[in-house]
């Protein structure tokens, strides 16, 4: 390893410590700072991923907790993100079985709740409703339950 690469690592070592990047983007990072050189660029990220510095479980597990908690995102838009940065299929299944489900579905509930408030009166409630819980990244089955749920609530006086 040269010194232009062991510079390379080094810096990403520094970004590395201080949040979790996949290895695609750290051979991005690699890549770009090597001029081009995808064979350098792949000795450092493997340099990398051998001293623990890059993992894509660990990468995966952190971006699925935070987009599930922080910003109330469903299973399938996670899953939808994590394969476009490169993730493999094992590990995001993996990673999504670290999403507290129970959570999820009240999360869910309550972000429905709240667009419900604001579409009451609108003809097409329920198609408005399912959009916006998809768009969030949850299963079709689980948002249509709900959005029943809230309307029949609405129709007996519960809302």
């Amino acid at each position: 390893m040269d010194d232009k690469q062991k510079k390379v690592a080094d810096r990403l070592r520094g970004l590395c410590s201080r949040r979790e990047y996949c290895v695609a983007d750290v051979l991005k990072k690699a890549c770009d700072a090597l001029e081009g050189d995808r064979t350098a660029a792949q000795e450092v990220v493997d340099l990398l991923i051998s001293e623990k510095y890059v993992d894509d479980l660990r990468y995966a597990s952190a971006f699925a907790r935070d987009k599930a908690a922080i910003q109330g995102w469903g299973a399938v838009k996670i899953r939808y993100m994590l394969a476009g940065k490169g993730v493999a299929r094992d590990v995001i299944d993996k990673a999504l079985e670290e999403i507290d489900q129970e959570k999820a579905g009240s999360r869910l509930e309550k972000l429905l709740e709240n667009k419900f408030r604001t579409l009451k009166d609108d003809p097409q409630c329920r198609l408005k409703m399912l959009r916006f819980g998809l768009g969030r990244g949850y299963s079709y089955d689980e948002v249509s339950e709900v959005v029943d749920i809230l309307i029949r609530k609405a129709k007996d006086g519960e809302l």
